[in-house]
């Protein structure tokens, strides 16, 4: 398809494609905040079921575990058939998972919808960002996935919220699945009416059908058309391919190891704040809720940091290497401020945690503790896109399987571990294992480049590591 083709996504108006990834930004707010929602009505479920405190715990394992099957699925299968059709059956059928929650009537309806919900749910997950790689080129989509990037984070700090001051108001906990299900059929609505085919290959596809059917000429035929390989067994390459992958690049295990245990972390802290404001401060549901606020408007400034700070020098980085790509390495930069700060966030947690310190001691460590996510989730997504390229995505898929393993099995002993340890000692052992894993960024930005030359599938292990010199250079071109 010619770059100024007007089929072609990337020549859409820029008004629209904001549009565009606005929405694949709610789509994926949707996912994370259903993940999340059952958190305020918890204590409706035990009393409603008759089940402990780790039961009702996997109404959030159980969904984020989805995470770990829909990507695999989804991702796929949108290249075989597109994106908009993937969006559109899973949101139906999500939708539809949310309205068997709501009329369930016993602990294992609710616990086998919620995983089949978040199965379904995680389809904007696997193809939001493929979505914003087909609309927008290289200068313009770092700022739009650094928007994007508030989303997965946004839902998970907003679902107690929500969920909290419903219970707190007396509405039954059957609401808060009523709430995900009208959300979700929203989301469905516009997708329907609104979201026009973004994957270059499937709209060939169609546009090869139209004028065969138009001129009766069967010499019109798009390239996917001629691919011999079956549906089951392109699944089975890519299902496979982001495994493979993994056990073979130890940059990509260290990554994946430490992603997982970020991700982990912000699923963990949903059993860990009702312990230290519910119990210790004696909030109620709804104010609980409100005390993850601090970590979205952390990631809100994490963002903006990163547009107005970081990108700029990533910019001066890609004029001082022309013609070459800038070396991945340069994108860890906000990451070697990343990794400390998440660490000491939970020192700062933890060791204010004393019902005696007034509770904005504890709350407000999740602004560094929210702006040091986005800056890792950030800084190592783009690392393992620009240094695996043409693998990136089973790359991707294999950070996006780990992490989600990670988040479906931390809230299992977090309530345990906190009892036990009480805040302060559980934060600390968080910190120290945070101390333990921050040096990776460092060791990749300093030695990424030998362990790309001895990767298997990392193509660009030739690049050069410093800008070429040239006469004349402009001081704004230099690499800072």
């Amino acid at each position: 398809m010619a770059p100024d083709d007007p089929d072609n996504p990337k020549t859409w108006s820029r008004p629209y494609r904001w549009y565009v990834t606005m929405l694949s930004a709610v789509l994926v707010l949707n996912a994370t905040f259903a993940s999340s929602a059952p958190e305020g009505i918890i204590p409706d479920l035990m009393e409603q079921f008759s089940f402990g405190k780790e039961v009702a715990t996997l109404t959030i394992a159980l969904f984020v575990a989805g995470y770990c099957v829909g990507p695999l699925i989804w991702g796929p299968l949108s290249e075989q058939i597109g994106r908009k059709p993937v969006f559109l059956i899973t949101f139906l059928v999500h939708t539809g998972f949310q309205v068997g929650c709501a009329l369930s009537q016993n602990t294992a309806s609710i616990l086998i919808f919620r995983f089949l919900g978040g199965t379904f749910a995680a389809a904007p997950l696997a193809n939001s960002g493929a979505v914003m790689s087909d609309i927008w080129d290289a200068d313009t989509r770092g700022k739009a996935l650094a928007l994007y990037a508030l989303a997965p984070f946004a839902g998970p700090t907003l679902g107690p919220i929500v969920s909290g001051f419903m219970a707190v108001a007396g509405v039954s906990w059957r609401w808060i699945f009523w709430v995900l299900t009208f959300f979700a059929g929203t989301c469905l609505v516009i997708t329907f009416f609104t979201l026009r085919e973004t994957f270059v290959p499937v709209i060939l596809v169609k546009r090869a059908k139209k004028l065969r059917k138009e001129t009766g000429d069967n010499r019109y035929w798009a390239p996917m058309e001629r691919n011999t390989m079956s549906i089951s067994q392109r699944l089975a390459h890519v299902l496979g391919r982001p495994f493979v992958v993994l056990v073979r690049e130890p940059m990509l295990i260290a990554i994946n190891l430490y992603m997982g245990f970020i991700y982990g972390c912000v699923y963990l802290l949903f059993e860990a704040y009702p312990i230290v404001f519910s119990e210790g401060h004696h909030f109620n549901a709804g104010i609980t809720g409100l005390t993850f606020l601090p970590i979205f408007v952390g990631a809100e400034l994490g963002v903006a940091a990163y547009i107005f700070i970081f990108n700029p020098r990533y910019e001066r980085a890609i004029a001082a290497f022309s013609p070459h790509p800038v070396p991945p390495e340069y994108r860890l930069e906000l990451c070697l401020w990343a990794a400390p700060m998440f660490a000491l966030s939970f020192f700062w947690f933890g060791w204010t945690s004393y019902p005696s310190i007034s509770f904005w001691a504890p709350m407000m460590a999740g602004l560094p503790l929210g702006m040091s996510i986005v800056f890792l989730f950030l800084g190592l997504s783009n690392y393992v896109i620009d240094a695996y390229l043409s693998v990136a995505a089973s790359a991707l898929s294999s950070m996006t399987v780990v992490r989600s393993l990670f988040g479906a099995g931390f809230p299992l002993f977090a309530t345990q571990m906190f009892d036990t340890l009480n805040p302060r000692w559980a934060s600390t052992v968080l910190g120290c294992i945070a101390i333990l894993l921050g040096p990776i960024p460092f060791v990749l930005r300093a030695y990424g480049h030998h362990l790309r030359k001895n990767s298997k599938y990392s193509p660009t292990g030739h690049l050069p590591i410093k800008p070429p010199v040239r006469d004349g250079l402009e001081k704004g071109a230099q690499v800072v």
